[in-house]
């Protein structure tokens, strides 16, 4: 990984820490992900005319990969709902790398050395403490459907992740391929929004609009340099990179929406980072 991808990742990670802050800070979720997932819809559409065409190949991945971000919406939201951004967003990204990990050995063939393995123990340790440490409003016990739902999150940006870095790669034209899936994959929850609020969607959507479209453009952009950063080098370190957003989120939880940044938290943290730091060692 050279220094240019490194940067790419980490300003990815984060924008995508403040994106995810945006859309938890406005309470009503369905009108959030629907503002992000609509905002990244148009910008998609306005790409699409001066970007190339992904490559034939691109389109089957590019198809599973817009399933799983819905799939990954849905659980988002349904996290961000039950629990604290701080303990929802690490366990949600920390699940990812260690899952991208296994995807990439087993079906792109980029297996991980020691180091590696030793990162996925250590960065696991982390997530286990967070998911044992206490939650929203107890302090002493999970909230274990928040917990669910954050990993499941968690699984399913591992699945589009390894998909979309096969996908981006087979497409020759990497603009070409966050266009299109900007476009598809920002179909369904402002479908499913609409379903659900009639004629009281659009003026639900007016005094969020602004939040709403700036996540969504940050949400673009962290996302491109990802995709961007996955055809230059292998999949797992370049998730792993990209979950260092886990210590901007545990940060914006804290000094925006108050919630405790205590020793157990600080500790949980140190060890996932720690684990990211040990699979991006290069020996």
């Amino acid at each position: 990984m050279t220094p240019l991808v490194a940067l790419a990742v980490l300003t990815a990670a984060t924008t995508h820490a403040g994106w995810n802050a945006i859309a938890h800070a406005i309470k009503d979720q369905l009108l959030s992900f629907t503002l992000i997932s609509g905002g990244g819809l148009l910008i998609g559409a306005a790409m699409v005319p001066f970007v190339p065409f992904p490559a034939a190949g691109a389109w089957p991945y590019l198809l599973v990969s817009a399933a799983l971000h819905g799939a990954y919406m849905l659980l988002l939201m349904r996290s961000f709902t039950l629990g604290d951004f701080g303990q929802m967003y690490p366990i949600a990204r920390g699940t990812a790398p260690l899952v991208v990990t296994v995807l990439a050995a087993v079906f792109v063939g980029e297996r991980p050395d020691a180091w590696a393995a030793a990162g996925v123990a250590v960065a696991s340790a982390g997530l286990v403490a967070l998911a044992l440490w206490g939650v929203r409003g107890s302090g002493t016990r999970p909230h274990r459907p928040a917990i669910v739902a954050a990993l499941g999150t968690g699984l399913a940006i591992a699945g589009y992740t390894t998909v979309d870095g096969v996908g981006v790669r087979a497409s020759g034209a990497p603009l070409g391929y966050v266009a299109w899936l900007m476009v598809l994959e920002g179909v369904a929850i402002p479908a499913y929004a609409y379903y659900r609020r009639r004629a009281d969607l659009i003026p639900q959507l007016k005094p969020y609009a602004v939040r709403g479209l700036l996540g969504a453009a940050l949400s673009v952009v962290a996302y491109g340099l990802v995709l961007w950063a996955q055809t230059r080098a292998p999949l797992a370190p370049v998730a792993a990179l990209r979950e260092s957003s886990i210590i901007v989120g545990a940060v914006i939880g804290a000094l925006f929406f108050k919630e405790r940044f205590g020793a157990p938290r600080i500790a949980a943290a140190g060890l996932m980072v720690a684990g990211i730091g040990l699979m991006l060692h290069t020996g």
